[in-house]
């Protein structure tokens, strides 16, 4: 299992996530985009990184809006993995 992260190293690590968010227990970041299929376009991207990192988001999606929340159930809180996940999600 990985290892939950301490707030600091929380804190560290989000600034250099552009437009997420953080409540120390998870990540978050909404993207919006043009129509319903481009959303779907990109929630569809979202599978094969995920699958190979074994660790997949929370993802709702309303139209032309998608909603990601990253945190690793296990460990109750957020880890490594969320944070290449992050990464990861915002890269494609």
């Amino acid at each position: 299992m990985a290892a939950k992260l301490d707030d600091a190293t929380i804190r560290e690590r989000a600034q250099s996530l552009t437009d997420w968010t953080t409540d120390g227990q998870s990540l978050k970041i909404t993207r919006k985009f043009k129509d319903f299929l481009a959303a779907m376009a990109f929630v569809n991207s979202l599978v094969d990184p995920a699958e190979a990192a074994g660790h997949h988001p929370d993802i709702y999606i309303s139209y032309n809006r998608v909603d990601i929340t990253l945190t690793t159930h296990d460990a109750g809180g957020l880890t490594e993995m969320d944070f290449q996940m992050a990464q990861t999600i915002s890269n494609l």
